[in-house]
């Protein structure tokens, strides 16, 4: 006889997806709260007949506890700024008497977004943080059912957002090339799908308009050494290019060793900046110039926004955690233009 392949019984999530509600509305029905509509009850419990549901009892009174766990929901990437984030937010989860527990996707995109936050919400997390910087994840809008922050520029809608401020941090790099003499800075930039490097590009174009200086063309880079080797081979002969900003360290790491291998200086004749200050920044060949960002700043403000949506009237609104601020770190990679 052949085995039957076993069914996966049928969750929360699933019986929302039936109904055409949120996940907060079925768990509404199921605790019986007198605000959900009679006709909206009947099509949730009709879901939940079809299915077959059957609550969670260990679930549901954790989550009239609220477990000491943190939801966290990232996507497998090596890159430094959401490996850094994520770490941010376990130290701070754990200092603060909570654990975290990690949902990683394989593509951030707003089905595999809402799968996770119903995946989290099914293990009565406290609250979940989203570690969603790219446009196509799509936070806004997205149902949780549970407290949740977003780690993203450029804000998350109803949701509270926590995030470095990628325009003054592009803004303090450009400034500090133009005050070392350069007419204008180049600006090799990050994939065009995440929000860091659109603001980062914000940042760099304020910061030449500011100054009225001319603004050149972006150049699209994708966060990689190898980007910014490659596109560094283009700039070589361009003796009018002596400043470029750099939208992440790796890129500036690849533009470095292009620049040394057909004999340009750096910073005698071109100056680079780059962006994240990568432990391994102040080793680059010379030492990179670069923006700061404070992951661990992020983190604790993260896990504090968290921590307020649980205990805050939900009638009094909610406010955004002011942006962390970055700094600049002025290493020799910079310099002033040479006649």
């Amino acid at each position: 006889m052949i085995p039957q392949p076993a069914v996966r019984a049928a969750v929360m999530s699933d019986v929302a997806r039936l109904a055409g509600v949120s996940h907060q509305t079925v768990s509404r029905v199921l605790n019986n709260h007198p605000s959900v509509r009679q006709e909206t009850r009947e099509r949730v419990l009709q879901a939940v007949h079809q299915l077959n549901y059957r609550p969670n009892a260990l679930a549901r009174g954790l989550a009239r506890r609220r477990s000491r766990v943190i939801g966290v929901v990232s996507f497998d990437t090596i890159l430094y700024g959401p490996a850094a984030t994520l770490l941010g937010i376990e130290r701070a989860a754990r200092a603060a008497g909570y654990g975290i527990s990690i949902v990683t996707l394989e593509r951030l995109d707003r089905a595999g977004v809402a799968s996770a936050i119903d995946a989290l919400a099914e293990q009565s997390v406290a609250g979940v943080a989203l570690i969603a910087p790219t446009v196509s994840a799509a936070v806004h809008g997205l149902p949780t059912g549970v407290p949740a922050v977003v780690v993203e520029p450029g804000g998350g809608g109803e949701l509270p957002n926590v995030s470095v401020d990628q325009v003054a941090g592009a803004r303090l790099a450009v400034e500090h090339l133009l005050a070392l003499g350069h007419e204008t800075v180049w600006h090799i930039a990050g994939p065009r799908d995440w929000l860091e490097a659109r603001d980062r590009i914000d940042g760099w174009r304020l910061a030449l308009e500011a100054a009225g200086r001319r603004v050149p063309p972006v150049i699209a880079g994708d966060w990689s050494p190898r980007a910014g080797y490659e596109i560094g081979q283009t700039l070589v002969d361009r003796p009018d290019i002596t400043a470029v900003f750099c939208a992440n360290d790796h890129q500036a790491l690849g533009l470095l060793r292009a620049l040394h291998q057909r004999g340009v200086r750096v910073p005698d004749d071109v100056s680079v900046v780059g962006f994240d200050d990568l432990p391994e920044a102040a080793y680059f060949s010379p030492p990179l110039t670069t923006i700061r960002q404070d992951f661990d700043e992020v983190g604790r403000r993260c896990v504090a926004a968290l921590l307020e949506l649980l205990t805050a009237d939900p009638s009094l609104g909610r406010a955004n955690p002011l942006p962390v601020e970055p700094t600049l770190v002025v290493r020799a990679s910079s310099g002033s233009r040479k006649p």
